[in-house]
């Protein structure tokens, strides 16, 4: 049973998903953001069942595949035993498929992981501890399996994000554990620092305007942008004239008011079914863009959609030899014209026609990076739009630009002269890791006014998922 990353739920690999029903999509939503609880919830116990269900579901696994042998070279059964035990999806790639690079191990990141009681000192005593260079191992393992997870501060931390979006322990997956340690991570050194400076305001009693005009210097260290920390200081002054706020309750005013500034256009962003999706990939050279479809058509693969890549970035070179290596990657066929500066919306002609042909839920194209001449870029988009509107009307097409958050401030001046061009509906922010600082996110949607669809936290083809407001938020500002 596969795992739908973008709707988060399982799904039946032999009967296609139906359309989502606005109840369906509203529950998504739902399930997307914390949950008021009419009771509360037992989260160590939750983490515990939720554990116990990992470890069932692997040993059901193996017992299964020890009783059951699965013929030599079939796609389809790996792809079952995927679906039930996802640590074998790294430990076990196909054989026509590149092993992929070793990730780091999450836990150790979370063993010494300060504590809430922790007073200001012993936080700052264990910080640089806490915060390791994510350096890549020089291992033939892949990445976290769930034979390496154990029950520790991570897992529970994880475990806790998930039950407070109304999951339940059953349906907890070993990737959702696993990526939510590799984005708090990525996080971590923005994580510290505002932890460690908002920590310091605590024992100075109620907050003040001394405060805020700290709490201010964070936030554009964080490199949250004027627009975003001018909004919710403003908030938070409003707040204060209120009522006397406590450090720890201002704290918990600036999560929210995070939340709801990260939480543009609909929660749930997915192909949708018997219909051609079609998603252009925009962005400069260099931040990222041909990585990421590759990470998308992966995720899509994994969540049981029919995907094509389609080459339309015809004009740099190499560019459809490094496309057709991540599409081998994620086992996804790529469409490319054979020929030297080709016209880019052939391409993309070519590839609806094998989309249509082979029934393909989603097909991802490539485009030109250029930026040197924007007339000549907003011509080259332009044709794109029209071939696909003449050729499939019904298409439902998007736009997503592609970000490098290790960029700052900068890659967003880069990102507002593409929007010139380019009819956006989303952004993806690449290399959130522990160099980049995650306040991008929150001057992304308030200078571009554009919702983030994925973000990624790492280089491994694995390492890219949705994007989720109340997930992130937690990463970046949670003390365990």
């Amino acid at each position: 049973m596969p795992f739908d990353w973008f709707r988060r739920r399982h799904t039946q690999a032999e009967e296609p998903a139906p359309s989502p029903t606005p109840e369906a999509e509203s529950s998504t939503a739902a399930a997307q953001s914390p949950q008021p609880q009419s009771e509360e919830i037992d989260y160590l116990a939750f983490a515990k069942a939720a554990y116990a269900n990992i470890k069932a579901r692997r040993e059901g696994s193996e017992v299964e595949a020890e009783s059951t042998p699965s013929p030599s070279g079939s796609e389809a059964s790996l792809e079952e035993v995927q679906a039930e035990a996802p640590s074998e999806i790294q430990a076990s790639p196909p054989v026509d498929t590149p092993p992929q690079a070793p990730a780091d191990k999450p836990q150790a990141f979370f063993d010494t992981a300060p504590q809430a009681a922790q007073r200001l000192e012993a936080l700052q005593a264990t910080a640089v501890v806490e915060d390791p260079s994510p350096t890549p191992t020089a291992t033939t393992a892949a990445s976290t399996t769930e034979a390496d997870l154990t029950f520790d501060a991570g897992f529970r931390w994880s475990a806790e994000i998930l039950a407070a979006q109304g999951r339940r322990p059953e349906d907890i997956s070993v990737e959702e554990i696993t990526w939510l340690q590799k984005l708090r991570r990525g996080l971590g050194k923005t994580r510290l620092s505002l932890i460690n400076q908002l920590k310091a305001l605590v024992g100075r009693g109620p907050i003040d305007e001394d405060a805020v005009d700290e709490i201010e210097t964070v936030l554009l260290q964080a490199d949250v942008g004027p627009e975003a920390t001018e909004q919710m200081i403003a908030a938070l002054q409003q707040r204060m004239r209120q009522e006397t706020l406590p450090p720890e309750e201002a704290v918990r005013y600036l999560k929210e008011q995070m939340q709801a500034m990260l939480s543009l256009g609909q929660a749930t962003f997915a192909p949708e079914k018997d219909i051609l999706n079609i998603w252009l990939i925009v962005g400069v050279n260099g931040v990222g863009k041909t990585t990421t479809i590759g990470k998308i058509a992966h995720l899509a693969k994994q969540s049981d959609y029919r995907c094509l890549i389609a080459a339309a970035d015809t004009f740099r070179a190499a560019a459809v030899e490094q496309l057709k290596i991540w599409g081998s990657r994620a086992g996804v066929e790529v469409i490319a014209n054979p020929g030297q500066n080709t016209d880019p919306a052939a391409v993309v002609f070519d590839a609806i026609s094998a989309a249509q042909s082979r029934e393909v839920d989603l097909l991802l194209v490539d485009t030109a990076g250029r930026l040197q001449n924007k007339k000549n870029l907003m011509d080259e988009l332009g044709k794109i739009r029209r071939v696909i509107d003449k050729k499939v009307p019904d298409a439902k097409v998007e736009a997503l630009l592609v970000l490098d958050a290790t960029q700052g401030q900068n890659g967003l001046r880069q990102a507002q002269v593409f929007a010139e061009v380019a009819r956006l509906s989303g952004v993806v922010l690449t290399k959130l890791d522990s160099t980049a600082k995650g306040g991008i996110a929150l001057a992304v949607t308030q200078q571009l006014e554009l919702p983030i669809r994925f973000i990624g936290a790492g280089e491994g083809i694995a390492d890219l998922r949705p994007f989720s407001s109340y997930e992130f938020v937690e990463a970046l500002l949670s003390e365990y």
